[in-house]
C-alpha cells in the first residue's frame, strides 16, 4: 500500500510539473506575440525578440526619448557599454532588426553562437584580423542594415579613463559613410558586469542624441568628444 501511494503521489507530482512547463511555456509565447513587431526573419528569431522587449519593459522597466530609426537604408547605431544587458536594451528600443559587431571570443561563447549567428552578428578579430569584419559591416549597411557596435571596445563605466572612444568607429564611419545614431544607457543595476545586471531589476532607459554624420571625424578631438558625449560628461556636441 505504502509504495502505491509513493507511486501515486510521483506521478501526480511529475503531472503537476508537465502542467506548469505547458503552462510556462504557453506563457512565453503570447508575451512574445505581444511584444514582437519587428521581422528577423525567422519565426524562432521573432519570438526571442518578444521575449527580449517583454524582458527589457517588464523587468528593466525600460523607458525611451523618441528613439526614432530610418525606415529604411543603412545606418550606424553606437552606444556607451556599461553591462551586459546593453544589447536587449537596444534591440527593444528599436523598430527594426539590429546587427551588432562583436568581438570574436563573446561571439564564439559557448551556447551562444547560434544566436549571434542566427541574428546576423559580425565578430570582431581584435588580434589582427578585423579588415574582415570591416569589409563585412560595409555591405551589411550599402544593403540597408542598421549596424550597432559599442565603440569604447568594452563594458566602460562612466567615470572609467579613457574618455575617447576606439578609431574603429571613425574607420567606419568613414568607409561608408552612413549616418551615425548616438544612443546612451543609464539606469542599468550592476554596471561593470556582463552578468549580473540581467539578474538585478532597474529601471533603465535609453538616451538619443542627435544624429552625426561621418564628417564630424574630420574634427582633431572627434574620438574624445564623442567619448565624453556617451559617458555623459557632456549634453552635446557642438
Amino acid at each position: 500500500m505504502g509504495d502505491w501511494l509513493q507511486t501515486h503521489w510521483e506521478l501526480v507530482i511529475a503531472a503537476m510539473a508537465l502542467l506548469a512547463s505547458v503552462l510556462f511555456v504557453v506563457y512565453l509565447r503570447a508575451k512574445a506575440r505581444k511584444y514582437n513587431h519587428v521581422d528577423w526573419g525567422s519565426r524562432k528569431l521573432n519570438f526571442i525578440d518578444g521575449l527580449c522587449r517583454a524582458y527589457c519593459v517588464k523587468f528593466h522597466r525600460l523607458r525611451l526619448e523618441k528613439f526614432d530609426l530610418p525606415e529604411d537604408g543603412g545606418a550606424i547605431l553606437i552606444s556607451n557599454h556599461v553591462s551586459g544587458v546593453d544589447p536587449l536594451l537596444l534591440i527593444a528600443a528599436c523598430d527594426r532588426p539590429i546587427r551588432f559587431m562583436i568581438a570574436k571570443e563573446e561571439y564564439e561563447r559557448f551556447g551562444l553562437k547560434w544566436i549571434f549567428k542566427g541574428a546576423g552578428c559580425i565578430p570582431v578579430d581584435r588580434t589582427g584580423r578585423a579588415d574582415i569584419a570591416f569589409r563585412q559591416a560595409k555591405r551589411a549597411l550599402d544593403s540597408g542594415e542598421i549596424l550597432a557596435l559599442f565603440p569604447h571596445g568594452k563594458i566602460h563605466q562612466d567615470h572609467i579613463k579613457p574618455y575617447r572612444v576606439k578609431p574603429g568607429i571613425k574607420r567606419l564611419a568613414q568607409l561608408s559613410q552612413k549616418r551615425i545614431l548616438v544612443a546612451r544607457i543609464v539606469g542599468v543595476k550592476g554596471q561593470g558586469s556582463v552578468f549580473k545586471p540581467l539578474f538585478l531589476r532597474s529601471k533603465s532607459k535609453v538616451l538619443r542624441f542627435p544624429d552625426l554624420s561621418h564628417e564630424f571625424f574630420h574634427r582633431e578631438e572627434a574620438l574624445h568628444h564623442l567619448g565624453e558625449l556617451l559617458l555623459g560628461h557632456r549634453d552635446s556636441i557642438d
